[in-house]
């Protein structure tokens, strides 16, 4: 994928106010990049703590955005002006062996329920350095074709092979997190659609002004999309993911009831309020093993998100109808985070899930059951 088009193709380097919106793109890419690499702190969270080896590789992408900036514009410039072929080749060589790469490397390390080999992304573009050197040694006109053609194959495989990860990811967190906030990731599945959004304004419109201009605004929001995406990701001690097979579940020790435990512990002691309570923390909590619990949740049909998330909606309707009765004043978004929730917004989703009806509704109809009138 050609992420940065040549300059020299078109009145780019003419216009001043494109030629600062590059020169920003670089120099946000390089600040950016020292920001991962030597920062301690948060910009968006000064609780949150993302990992560190995630950090890592989103700084060798922002140097490879900043580096791709630097040299189209000085092969543009300074270096193989007067062969437009090498030129073009080398340019779109490093592009495809740097940016591309390495974002696909970035939204695997987002990946932490297992860690997955990176060293396929790397194979993969090991014909792109092949091509190249063949095409230059040849002088042959047929790279940018070929490698746009290859790049499309290898694009899709690996679309195909993300969205299947990051729903097993999703899976995974489920069965394992009773809070997800800062954890999910098809949000990454944007800065995907900005990079395919990238690659066919280039091979629509090579050249025109305007497709460079709309190219450097959506590397400014890659940029910034993938600053916050990284420094709110929260980091995660991976669980090895069981294979379960439904017709095969391990059961409990017999004269070991897990839902008598759950009820004893979990309901009647209100651990269902703990922030980030997991399934292995809870299968301490009543005195058995990660494994028979999430089994015990399989065999109920249930994830462990949603058995934690229902207690917390009725924890919410108890308290809520304690302090009706009561006449004090207080505020939906106060009970549910008082019920265990991190925002109103995962609150109000679970609670649709379970009660059928929007919590606002909800609302109006016991209003209505305490006063008739109304």
């Amino acid at each position: 994928m050609r992420t940065f088009a040549p300059m020299y193709e078109h009145q780019g380097l003419q216009d001043f106010f494109f030629i600062t919106l590059y020169g920003w793109a670089t120099l946000l890419a390089v600040l950016v990049c020292f920001y991962f690499l030597f920062s301690r702190g948060n910009l968006f969270s000064k609780t949150n703590v993302p990992p560190k080896e995630l950090r890592r590789w989103a700084a060798a992408f922002m140097a490879s955005v900043a580096a791709s900036h630097v040299w189209w514009y000085v092969l543009g410039v300074f270096f193989l002006v007067d062969d437009r072929l090498v030129r073009n080749i080398v340019g779109i060589m490093l592009d495809r062996l740097t940016f591309v790469p390495l974002m696909m490397c970035v939204l695997i390390r987002m990946l932490q329920d297992r860690r997955r080999p990176l060293w396929p992304v790397a194979v993969a573009f090991v014909p792109i350095a092949v091509i190249a050197v063949y095409c230059i040694v040849t002088r042959n006109d047929q790279f940018e074709l070929v490698t746009e053609y290859y790049s499309i194959f290898v694009g899709l495989v690996f679309i195909i092979y993300y969205v299947c990860a990051v729903r097993q990811y999703g899976h995974w967190l489920h069965d394992n997190y009773a809070d997800l906030e800062r954890k999910e990731l098809w949000q990454s599945l944007l800065l995907l659609a900005c990079i395919l959004f990238i690659y066919i304004a280039y091979t629509s419109n090579e050249g025109d002004i305007a497709t460079e201009y709309l190219a450097q605004l959506n590397t400014l929001m890659i940029i910034g999309f993938l600053l916050w995406r990284v420094e709110t990701l929260q980091t995660l001690t991976p669980i090895p993911l069981d294979p379960i097979v439904e017709e095969n579940v391990e059961e409990a020790p017999k004269g070991v009831n897990i839902g008598a435990l759950l009820e004893q512990h979990c309901d009647a002691k209100q651990l269902y309020l703990q922030h980030d309570l997991t399934l292995q923390q809870l299968a301490i909590a009543i005195g058995t093993n990660r494994t028979y619990l999430g089994n015990y949740f399989v065999q109920q049909g249930i994830t462990y998100n949603a058995y934690i998330n229902h207690l917390r909606v009725e924890h919410f309707i108890r308290i809520y109808r304690e302090n009706r009765a009561s006449s004090r004043s207080i505020t939906a978004i106060q009970l549910a985070r008082q019920s265990g929730f991190y925002s109103y917004s995962t609150f109000s989703v679970a609670f649709k899930k379970f009660m059928g009806i929007t919590v606002s509704e909800w609302m109006k109809s016991e209003e209505s059951a305490q006063n008739p009138s109304i």
